[in-house]
């Protein structure tokens, strides 16, 4: 059978489902991931099986694992079906509104609290068929971001943790120091305090967004470490009723201080200000819909930009 005659033979809706098993591991969460009922993501799981020749998910414990075909798939079905949607958002007159699928976008907690609700409001406006799936960075992601761009489409992070790779400059925010409200630690703020006082960090690995302890160690202050956490949102509840203190974009520094019930101040030492670029696959490059999503990207980060 030639391969013309294999590919006629499938069904391309069944590329996406394998995606989506290959991903969540769960037929449930599959079936909710795709909106299809369960049974119907029980037929696919068992007709990619047979087609396969393989089990593709085995059941270790109380949870299911890929099979070894099954992970060399998973690293296939990302790059196809990206190469599926470039083909059918091909059109002489490319239009948003009438997209219809979904963009991933691997971004820490602080860009999703700062610049998602700018991004998915410009989605609702312009391209309403369009799902906007966020996911959350980790330091693999991170320290992978060709691999993680392989099925993601686009990664939004500061500049100095991904190299050789197209990127779109954002915005930029400062970084600020926060102190539960009722905490006086002086006016202003010294860098001999800041060695005496505990410290929430964003945790302190090559990979660390937050510079405060790598920071402090250069101009001779070894930081008393309290907490270590692995999210940006948070830092101010656990500095709230405490002697702590900790390093925070001052963007989400000022939206959470209210409801933490923490302070801002002006750091006594200077930081390299946050970079924010958004991150894609250079197969992209010339793609019209992630042109298009880059330029979304760009004009909800203009308030940020002022």
């Amino acid at each position: 059978m030639t391969m013309d005659r294999v590919l006629a033979n499938l069904d391309l809706n069944l590329l996406v489902t394998l995606d989506a098993l290959l991903r969540e591991r769960n037929v449930t969460r599959t079936a909710e991931r795709l909106g299809v009922s369960q049974p119907a993501a029980s037929g696919a799981l068992a007709r990619l099986r047979r087609h396969f020749g393989d089990p593709l998910l085995t059941r270790v414990g109380n949870r299911y694992e890929l099979t070894p075909l099954a992970a060399r798939v998973a690293v296939l079905t990302g790059p196809a079906l990206a190469g599926v949607r470039r083909v059918f958002d091909s059109t002489a007159d490319f239009d948003p509104s009438r997209l219809d699928r979904e963009v991933t976008l691997v971004v820490s907690d602080y860009a999703a609290a700062i610049l998602m609700p700018l991004v998915s409001q410009r989605l609702a406006t312009l391209a309403p068929g369009v799902r906007l799936r966020l996911e959350q960075t980790t330091q693999y992601a991170v320290d992978h971001a060709a691999e993680t761009l392989r099925t993601a489409d686009g990664l939004v992070i500061p500049h100095g943790f991904v190299t050789e790779l197209p990127y779109l400059d954002l915005y930029e925010d400062r970084w600020v120091c926060i102190v539960d409200a009722g905490h006086d630690v002086g006016d202003p703020l010294t860098l001999e305090k800041l060695g005496e006082l505990p410290w929430v960090v964003y945790y302190d690995r090559p990979t660390a967004f937050a510079p405060a302890v790598r920071q402090l160690r250069m101009l001779g202050v070894e930081a008393r470490v309290d907490v270590v956490v692995d999210g940006f949102v948070q830092l101010p509840f656990l500095v709230a009723g405490t002697r702590r203190i900790a390093l925070l974009q001052e963007r989400l520094a000022n939206l959470l201080a209210p409801v933490a019930g923490v302070r801002v101040l002006p750091c006594p030492f200077d930081v390299v200000p946050v970079a924010e670029a958004f991150w894609w696959n250079p197969m992209y490059r010339n793609d019209p819909a992630h042109a298009w999503l880059r330029d979304v990207l760009l004009e909800a980060a203009t308030p940020l930009r002022r």
